[in-house]
């Protein structure tokens, strides 16, 4: 085994052993709990709710470790499990609270994790399936869950707008959901309520008597009779979850079969085994990488045809751009290459290459792995900010399919231009080898020091050579940590953190959904020419 793939395994035990951390909040003893009041953790109901033999691709895992929240250091998981599966064959986005992370109740993290599975099943035109068992809001921190676009309310709106644009929206309740909770099973387009388990109202029975002096039990006040039988405020009676999911299953049933829109070819897998990617990925995230070699490992048949290869040669080439398949969809791809800067040459090419994939209509995957765009003044005279704007604008406005994948540094404007998170791509994925940050911890370190040692020299305090170093080193600590897949996966910065292993299979689900929808027309902004 060589040093880098030795390097790479071990950094992904790591990432395996983060991911079975956030799925097993409480252990056991939380899963004794669930048993003893007739319910199983939602993983399994999950498994049970999509086609057999089929794969949940579970998003945002590793969401919620390290918040600082008020007496709460992590939110395993964020408290909801979110990802994409098939039911009956269409994909379909399933949401379902945790009730062992803080009885399912909503933290910050969380609503920004359900309402980016929310984002990810509209943009994509998914049917949505909730698993609801939440106690609403986390109360502590009402201020910032509560009343603001973006918080609890967003959800519910989120739903109202899906399913009126035709996007079924699914509720199993499994358990209680108090106040706001309780819409996620009144909002929904049909809401399964299961006899003596699920519990839906505005405010509970001590609010209730607090209130109102009523003095009344939770199966009496919104129990799955009271809702299914009385109020008509839920639609389907099931004596258990298994009779639950089979029900939420039997709704789906006659959903309207997706169709892929855009054409396809055979899968086939690459001459370059996807394993090679283990050996020549460098170990440092600013070393530069060949390019050619990780599209090779991903694409099928190794196959890349490759646009304006000999176009300035040292300058235009540390991005690639080309066609490839992965699994059978034709892809255009812009890949960083070498070190990664990006010259004007170079977002020229990009530029048009985005156009030229928007007008053929055919889906964009964008490999990152670039430090920024080439400062200093030759580079401002030969027009770099602008042809850095003209490559993010046909960024932000190319209307085909954009899917990020973060294999190395991913700082400063090129974050933007290589169509990261604020340029809302239908999916994001880092590997272990991602740093996301505005510059790298060594260059902040430096630009700070800079400022530092100026103010001191200022106050004719100057710092002594052991000051400089513990200074510079706090900085480099804090910009590299702060950029750290698993720093930048708790909140949410990525889709999910994946193995090299699972490219393949992530790119090909992630493109296969989002051509659930059609493509539209292209239209673009003005162009400095």
């Amino acid at each position: 085994m060589t040093e880098n793939k030795t390097f790479w395994k071990s950094e992904e035990k790591e990432l395996e052993d983060r991911q079975q951390e956030a799925i097993c909040s409480g252990g056991q003893k939380a899963i004794d709990t669930l048993a003893k009041r007739g319910k199983r953790p939602v993983r399994e109901l999950i498994a049970d709710l999509i086609d057999p033999d089929t794969q949940f691709f579970e998003l945002s895992t590793l969401a919620g470790f390290g918040m600082g929240y008020p007496g709460v250091k992590d939110v395993h998981c964020a408290g909801i499990v979110t990802g994409i599966g098939k039911v009956h064959g269409n994909w379909t986005m399933i949401m379902a609270n945790d009730s062992r992370v803080k009885a399912g109740t909503y933290f910050p993290i969380t609503l920004k994790k359900h309402m980016r599975a929310q984002a990810i099943a509209e943009k994509n035109g998914l049917n949505c399936l909730y698993i609801a068992d939440s106690g609403g809001v986390f109360l502590p921190m009402q201020a910032d869950v509560f009343p603001d676009d973006q918080h609890f309310g967003s959800i519910f709106y989120n739903m109202a707008r899906m399913s009126a644009m035709g996007l079924r929206q699914v509720t199993i309740s499994t358990g209680g959901n108090t106040a706001g909770g309780a819409y996620i099973v009144f909002m929904a387009c049909e809401s399964i309520m299961i006899d003596k388990q699920s519990f839906s109202f505005l405010g509970g029975p001590p609010l209730v008597k607090m209130a109102t002096g009523e003095e009344i039990s939770a199966e009496n006040l919104g129990g799955a009779k009271v809702h299914t039988q009385i109020s008509g405020g839920a639609d389907h009676l099931c004596t258990d979850q298994t009779d639950a999911i089979k029900r939420a299953r039997q709704l789906l049933s006659l959903t309207r079969p997706q169709k892929i829109h855009g054409h396809t070819y055979e899968a086939k897998e690459p001459i370059i085994p996807l394993e090679t990617i283990y050996d020549v990925m460098p170990i440092s995230p600013h070393k530069g990488i060949d390019g050619r070699k990780i599209i090779g490992a991903i694409a099928d048949e190794s196959e890349f045809i490759e646009h304006k290869k000999n176009f300035a040669p040292g300058r235009g080439s540390n991005i690639l751009t080309g066609k490839i398949r992965i699994k059978g969809f034709p892809i255009g791809v812009i890949c960083s290459n070498a070190a990664g800067i990006i010259f004007h040459e170079a977002a020229q090419k990009v530029t048009e290459w985005v156009v030229r994939c928007s007008y053929e209509k055919t889906p964009l995957l964008f490999i990152q792995s670039s430090p920024g765009y080439m400062i200093g003044s030759d580079s401002e005279h030969a027009g770099i900010g602008k042809y850095g704007a003209d490559m993010v604008r046909a960024v932000s406005c190319a209307q085909v399919p954009r899917i990020q994948l973060v294999i190395g540094p991913d700082n400063g404007a090129a974050n933007y231009g290589m169509c990261g998170r604020g340029y809302r791509p239908n999916f994001l994925f880092s590997t272990m080898r991602a740093r996301t940050g505005v510059m790298s911890g060594k260059s902040a370190g430096g630009v700070l020091l800079s400022i530092e040692q100026a103010k001191r020299k200022a106050m004719d305090n100057p710092m002594t050579p052991e000051e400089i170093n513990e200074f510079q080193q706090k900085m480099i600590d804090k910009y590299d940590g702060e950029a750290h897949p698993f720093f930048c996966a708790s909140r949410l910065l990525n889709d999910r953190v994946i193995k090299f292993s699972e490219i393949r299979d992530w790119l090909a689900m992630a493109f296969e959904v989002s051509l659930v929808k059609p493509i539209g027309e292209p239209s673009f902004g003005n162009f400095r020419f």
